[in-house]
């Protein structure tokens, strides 16, 4: 049986008023390696949608296996 890959996240510690980000809150981060070469990070924000952002908003953190799951967005 394969295992499931595990869920990246990252802490918000910046926004410059983006409206659908918020400071100290985690968000899903989604794999999307053009992105992350030119130094932005595809973040399932609070619209819900996912939208690429500044990587340097968010410090990656690292998650119990429960609260990923309660975290990851449907989809």
């Amino acid at each position: 049986m394969r295992e499931q890959k595990e869920q990246k996240f990252a802490l918000c510690v910046r926004s410059d008023d983006c409206e659908d980000l918020e400071l100290r809150k985690v968000y899903q981060v989604l794999p999307d390696r053009r992105a992350k070469s030119e130094g932005y990070l595809r973040i399932v924000d609070d619209s819900g949608e996912d939208y690429l952002y500044p990587e340097s908003y968010f410090v990656f953190v690292k998650l119990p296996r429960k609260a990923q799951q309660s975290l990851v967005v449907a989809g």
